[in-house]
């Protein structure tokens, strides 16, 4: 399959123009490799680290010409592209060794087996809503976030356990609980930074929301709602869905796709030292 009609397949799906309006999906570095056969590699964010990964991969005689992120490369208000910056260094590169970049951002949050539902998966939630429908998809399911049943139902202990080994994230935050031995049935998830929807899960009858970047006052403000704020990190709440891109792609009449082992959480946790004895 040329890489113009790998996009084309992936764009019928996740429709680009289901962005919102401060996003930047689609290419973000095209250096005429349309019509060449597609070797992806996936990541969650396109960085110099993923982009050195994919050059050492070409360089070994693994046919990559594509770098598929989620996070866009050029994004906010970019003016200007120079030699020695970041992104300048990532254009400088994707053109000399010709790799294109391409991101699929909140239009693959909003899908079928986007980040929400991938999530969703892993939690073993059943019968799931959007958290906020968007799109009229097939199955009237496209919309940010996931909202379902938990089965079967868990203790918040048991729900916690669970999502620190389906995730492994460094750190692990919620709202104080009462009782951690509480049955949980309901929960919602929602990839990324997904503070700004606890209104939103709220009218769901959730009684959990797992999500990320959550700050001090949302802690605060899904407390007084009733409602146990989970922030798993952004990296871990999203990285299982480039995970799940790449199954997807394997799928596909392509020939080669891999997930980046380079990709990064950026934060590093301390440990906490064991007090003295």
């Amino acid at each position: 399959m040329m890489i113009r009609d790998f996009i084309a397949q992936f764009e019928a799906w996740a429709n680009p123009a289901w962005q919102e309006k401060w996003d930047n999906c689609g290419w973000q570095i095209e250096p005429g490799v349309l019509e060449q056969p597609v070797g992806v590699l996936v990541c969650l964010t396109p960085t110099l680290a993923v982009m050195e990964e994919a050059i050492a991969l070409k360089s070994q005689g693994n046919p990559v010409n594509l770098i598929f992120a989620h996070h866009p490369l050029i994004f906010g208000s970019l003016t200007s592209i120079k030699r020695g910056d970041p992104i300048g260094e990532m254009v400088h590169l994707a053109m000399a060794h010709g790799i294109g970049v391409y991101s699929a951002h909140t239009n693959f949050d909003q899908v079928e087996d986007g980040t929400a539902d991938v999530l969703a998966q892993l939690l073993d939630l059943q019968n799931c809503d959007p958290v906020e429908a968007t799109q009229n998809g097939p199955k009237n399911d496209l919309g940010y976030g996931r909202v379902g049943t938990l089965v079967p139902a868990l203790t918040l202990e048991q729900l916690l356990a669970k999502i620190q080994t389906q995730l492994a994230p460094p750190e692990l935050l919620y709202s104080p609980a009462v009782d951690l031995q509480q049955t949980i049935e309901r929960v919602a998830v929602l990839g990324g930074s997904g503070a700004s929807y606890i209104g939103a899960v709220c009218k769901t009858g959730a009684q959990v929301y797992l999500t990320a970047d959550c700050k001090f006052h949302q802690f605060q403000e899904a407390r007084d709602r009733n409602l146990i704020l989970i922030d798993s990190g952004h990296y871990a709440s999203e990285r299982p869905a480039c995970a799940k891109l790449v199954e997807r792609f394997q799928q596909q009449d392509i020939g080669w796709a891999q997930l980046s082992h380079q990709d990064e959480d950026f934060r590093y946790f301390r440990a906490r030292p064991e007090p003295a004895s």
